[in-house]
């Protein structure tokens, strides 16, 4: 008579636990990875300009006078050139980047900071409050990198 306390074992996992294994994994794989997000100082800032201006969106320009800092406007106050990139949104605000600057940084994510200062140009809706946006940049894995949520291109 067959041994049935190891008819649904595997060496060392159980048949059970293999299929549950299995599924998460293929949960965390369906799951698209962000490409952006941003830390609660930033989320703090954004709160209060969101209270005061309403609707907000923010630009990563990749030119020479406002370099590469993300600027903060009220919604529809910078329209996006032809086929730049909508990265993600933070807070519901969309968080869009020049095309040419994001062919460079396609294989990162970003994350928003906030810092005290002042930076370039001074059109953007935090300077008043004496802050500047930030960008801190790390490298997708392999596995991040082929499971990102698209990018949305303007036309």
């Amino acid at each position: 008579m067959r041994d049935r306390t190891r008819q649904n074992h595997l060496p060392g996992l159980l048949l059970s636990e293999l299929i549950k294994f299995k599924f998460e994994k293929e949960k965390t794989m369906k799951e698209k990875v962000s490409r952006l997000s941003a830390t609660e100082k930033a989320l703090e800032v954004i709160q209060e300009l969101e209270n005061k201006y309403g609707a907000l969106m923010f630009y990563q320009a990749g030119g020479c006078c406002e370099g590469t800092q993300p600027q903060c406007f009220e919604k529809g106050g910078f329209f996006p050139r032809m086929n730049d990139a909508m990265i993600g949104t933070i807070n519901g605000h969309e968080f869009w980047i020049d095309r040419d600057l994001f062919e460079y940084w396609k294989y990162s994510h970003f994350t928003l900071d906030v810092t005290d200062g002042f930076g370039p140009g001074g059109f953007s809706l935090e300077t008043p409050l004496g802050k500047t946006f930030k960008v801190q940049y790390r490298l997708f894995t392999t596995e991040e990198y082929e499971n990102l949520e698209p990018v949305q291109r303007s036309e």
